[in-house]
């Protein structure tokens, strides 16, 4: 059970004051209403949904559970490991370049605040936000379970962001976007934690096509 304190520190972890840079990404969402894939919070709660369902929690979480029961006892080799599974699962040269930078950012976020094995990978190559995570949540006694609705409603929330200010979107219909897709938040969790080592990995394929088309898109808003 997270204490009062456990759940304090995973708010701080999960906010976007964080200065991680996340708020400058949009994960191709930018390229999918440049397109004409999403112009409605129908369409954009779809493609949240999809990346929710087919990314995060195929990949992403499972990876983040493995990195936190390595940080728990130390083990360095599977910490490199899965930070460098994760990367791996990254499809475009822009995916791998936001998940290295925003968790070398964590971690120098990390390191000023004291926290021991942070500093190494502050421009570790193999940085992710995930491998990050982990680490604060094991070193401020935050759950594993918690940690990853926290880490996932960070993603989530920063998702349906970039859709109020792309497609655009009004305030409420964002509320709503993260209401609804909120309460899918447990149950993937609960999926991700279930899978086994050779059933991590997942995909979308709109997901890469699109942001592989950001990268070379003209006028944006966001970082590639």
């Amino acid at each position: 059970m997270i204490t009062d304190l456990g759940l304090v520190r995973l708010l701080h972890l999960a906010s976007p004051a964080l200065p991680i840079g996340m708020y400058s990404y949009s994960q191709g969402l930018e390229r999918a209403v440049e397109d004409g894939w999403i112009g409605n919070e129908r369409q954009a709660g779809e493609w949240i949904a999809g990346i929710l369902e087919r990314c995060q929690a195929r990949t992403d979480l499972p990876c983040l559970s493995r990195l936190y029961d390595a940080w728990a006892v130390a083990d360095v080799v599977e910490i490199e490991r899965w930070s460098l599974h994760l990367l791996a699962c990254r499809e475009t040269s822009e995916l791998r370049a936001e998940d290295r930078q925003s968790g070398q950012a964590l971690a120098r976020v990390l390191a000023g605040l004291n926290v021991e094995g942070a500093e190494a990978w502050a421009r570790h190559p193999s940085a992710t936000l995930a491998t990050g995570f982990s680490l604060a949540a094991v070193s401020w006694k935050i759950p594993k379970f918690e940690a990853a609705v926290g880490y996932l409603w960070s993603w989530l929330e920063n998702q349906v962001l970039c859709a109020v200010k792309l497609v655009p979107l009004g305030q409420a219909a964002g509320q709503r976007l993260l209401s609804a897709l909120a309460e899918q938040v447990p149950g993937r969790v609960k999926q991700a934690f279930d899978l086994k080592d050779d059933e991590i990995g997942g995909s979308a394929f709109g997901l890469g096509l699109a942001s592989s088309r950001h990268e070379v898109q003209y006028s944006r808003l966001f970082r590639s």
